[in-house]
Formats: structure tokens, sequence, C-alpha cells
């Protein structure tokens, strides 16, 4: 995609409220949480359940791939909108891994209705899955994570350490964040197509015009990203708890750099590591049915 295309799109970002017709014009069901509406799509099947968290900034289209690949295998899966992506509400609070475990054990409770599950978070994902298997272990089957945030090894740039500082930083985010995030959202899909990169540049930039989006990023980034206290804590208690868990890693992960899988190992000793050489950090949507296929495989081990 040209760079004009880019700045058009970037253009387009927070134009519109999150509103009925919106709702209207987007697959998926909602349900009204303690924060909010909430998008998500789950299937039938046979199998176990298994809900997917997506990370940072794109909605749960990420997983369109894995999604389809695990539902053809037989499993019954969840996939949903975190707070402030794809059409879920975006509220003004504070944007914390725990916000985020509120919503997912609410959704799960209404609509699984107790049963245990296998949890996959890609990215951000991770550090909710985990904090999620921290609070509640006894809801949760096994955790899979695909390029997790973040271990204390992680050196974050300064565009993210500038969210922490008060006031000022966020609102500098939300003026220079969005042509960078929607030009470089592509940037981690390593075997796409040119035209697969520009539909999805397009795809991100119709859910990044709803308002809301970039101050979400904002707290995100400063209260669960940037939390290594509570997410080392994550980390060490999913550890510790003895659920089965599966780490997927690319070695030429730019956002999540790859050096950070040395201290999960010591953080996560007994966990199963899979790493792809030369995959960036979106293969779970990139490389889908690679993904599905080693996913399935370790959880029919």
């Amino acid at each position: 995609m040209r760079t004009i295309d880019k700045i058009r799109c970037t253009l387009k970002t927070e134009t519109l409220r999150i509103d009925d017709h919106a709702r209207k014009i987007h697959k998926g069901y909602y349900i009204i949480l303690e924060d909010g509406s909430t998008r998500y799509q789950l299937s039938k099947g046979e199998k176990e359940t298994i809900v997917l968290v997506h990370g940072f900034s794109s909605p749960y289209f990420i997983y369109d791939g894995l999604y389809e690949q695990l539902v053809e295998a037989g499993y019954r899966v969840l996939r949903y909108d975190l707070l402030g992506r794809g059409l879920s509400d975006r509220p003004k609070i504070k944007y914390n891994a725990d916000t985020f475990v509120r919503q997912l054990n609410e959704l799960t409770d209404r609509l699984l209705h107790g049963e245990k599950f296998t949890l996959i978070g890609t990215s951000m994902g991770g550090i909710i899955a985990t904090r999620f298997a921290q609070i509640h272990p006894d809801k949760v089957n096994r955790i899979i994570l695909l390029a997790p945030a973040v271990m204390d090894t992680f050196k974050a740039p300064a565009s993210f350490k500038m969210c922490k500082i008060p006031v000022i930083g966020p609102l500098i985010f939300r003026i220079a964040a969005p042509y960078a995030i929607v030009a470089n959202c592509a940037n981690e899909l390593r075997v796409a197509t040119d035209y697969d990169k520009d539909r999805y540049i397009l795809r991100f930039t119709d859910f990044a015009r709803y308002k809301g989006y970039f101050r979400s990023l904002a707290s995100s980034l400063a209260y669960c990203i940037l939390d290594y206290k509570t997410a080392m804590s994550a980390y060490r208690a999913a550890s510790a708890s003895g659920i089965p868990m599966l780490v997927i890693w690319g070695t030429e992960d730019h956002t999540m750099p790859y050096y950070q899988i040395d201290r999960m190992k010591e953080i996560c000793p007994h966990a199963t590591y899979i790493t792809y050489k030369g995959a960036y950090h979106m293969f779970v949507s990139d490389e889908a049915e690679r993904t599905a296929q080693d996913i399935c495989m370790w959880m029919n081990s």
C-alpha cells in the first residue's frame, strides 16, 4: 500500500462512535458485561472448548484462520474483542490485566456455564491468559502462548514508555500513534502477499474508526504491557499451578523479540517450547494452518 493511501487510512481513524448501526454492519454477537458490550463468536464442536485472547491492537479477526482450523478439527471455539478493540465498548477505565481478566471471566461464565477450557493468548493476550489462570486456575485446562508479552528483560521502545508519563504521555501518544500504528500494522506479516497486507490494513483501519481506540491502547501500554510486576507474577503462578503450557515464538519477531524466550524458560521451565525459525510476530494470522497443526498435535499428545 502506498504511503499516501496509508495516510488516507489514518485520517479515517476515530471518526465514528460504536452504536447499534455499527454493530449491525459487522458480524458477531454481543453481550453486555460489567464494563460494557463485548463482541464475540462461539462455534459448535464436540471436543473441548478453546478460548482465543488476542493482543494489543488487532481485534479478533487476527484469529480468522486459526479459528477456522480449530473448528474444523472439532473444537468448540470462542473468540472475542477485548475492551477498547474491534466492536467491544471502549469505556473510560484503566486497561490493566485485571480489567481484561474480569471481562474474560464474565464472558466465559455467561457463555460456557462453568465449563473448563483451554486458553490461547497472543502477545498481550499472553499476560491476560496467565493472569486469568493465576486468579481462576480451576477454570483452565491448558495455556497456549503465542509470542507472549512481556518478560522483565523486554527492552521497551521510548514510544511505549511515553504512555506512563502522567497526562502528557497518553496525549502525545494519541496524536502520534494513528499513522505509526496503521502504517506498520501489517509489517509483522511475513508470508502474506501485498494484496493480503493491504486488505489487513484496511480491515485494521475499519475498526480504528471508532472513538476511544487510541485512548485504550495508551492505557493498555501503561498499565498492562509495561506492568512487568503483574506480568511476571502471572507467568510464575501459571507455571507453578501445573497447568500444561505450550509456548510458540518466531525468531524474527520485531514486536516481542525472541530473546525473551530465554527468560521465559527460566520462569516456566516445564512448558513445551516450539520455535518458528524466520517467523514474525503475527504468525498466528500469517501461518494459521501451521500454528493450528502444532496446537492440535500438542493438545492430543
